[in-house]
């Protein structure tokens, strides 16, 4: 059976997930960390990805990138991951595939699930039990969306500068859509969305993208059709 041609479309923000093999480990020192964030800027750039939110867990990562084109983030992640990989073998004498085979995406169709993406990447520690705020976990991009440091990978998306006219109102209006946690509904349609290749967004909106780009943008209803 042919595979689903990845939903892509530039201009419009994807979350994508990338696991190790197996779930196995694929971070294994700070400067494992380092150097995965200095070739995730080098090839976003290269690739015409602007990366807005980040986390990368010991055996996986989390982006919130837009696309310039088509096929940006395609060139993204593979770039990425293959001398990552290549990186890694080298420096922990293994041998094999790091990488699950395919990496996992959706589609942020409007600005409140481009937030809802990047509070559900950037929270990806505390639901894990690593921390207990998101501020505490320090291979994440909430210190530059929220804190204010500093980044030249971090570009802020439209969404987070509706937030507020200045920087210091974005973020702490960004800080205050922390203070309740997703729900749980909200965590299970963003994983199955994000592991079916579909699109996050209300109804009316991905009746649109479905209509226009001709295939369908959400999972399919579950249970038999009924009889009319």
């Amino acid at each position: 059976m042919p595979r689903r041609a990845r939903l892509i479309i530039p201009g419009v923000a994807v979350h994508i997930v990338q696991r190790g093999n197996n779930r196995q480990q694929c971070f294994y020192s700070k400067i494992d960390y380092h150097i995965f964030l200095s070739w995730l800027h080098q090839y976003a750039q290269l690739s015409s990805c602007a990366v807005h939110a980040y986390v990368m867990m010991t055996n996986h990562f989390h982006l919130l990138v837009t696309p310039g084109h088509h096929h940006s983030a395609g060139e993204l992640m593979k770039r990425l991951g293959q001398r990552y990989a290549q990186y890694i073998n080298r420096s922990y004498q293994r041998s094999g595939t790091l990488w699950e085979n395919r990496y996992r995406s959706c589609l942020a169709l409007d600005d409140n699930y481009v937030l809802t993406c990047q509070r559900y990447i950037e929270l990806n520690p505390v639901r894990a039990g690593i921390v207990d705020h998101p501020r505490d976990y320090y291979w994440s991009s909430y210190s530059v969306n929220a804190e204010g440091y500093e980044s030249d990978l971090i570009s802020e998306h439209q969404a987070l500068t509706d937030l507020g006219r200045t920087k210091a109102q974005r973020r702490t209006a960004y800080k205050e859509l922390f203070r309740e946690r997703l729900k749980d509904s909200v965590i299970d349609e963003i994983r199955k969305i994000t592991n079916g290749n579909f699109a996050l967004g209300g109804e009316d909106l991905q009746n649109q993208v479905a209509k226009a780009l001709g295939r369908r943008v959400t999972p399919k209803k579950s249970g038999r059709p009924r009889r009319k």
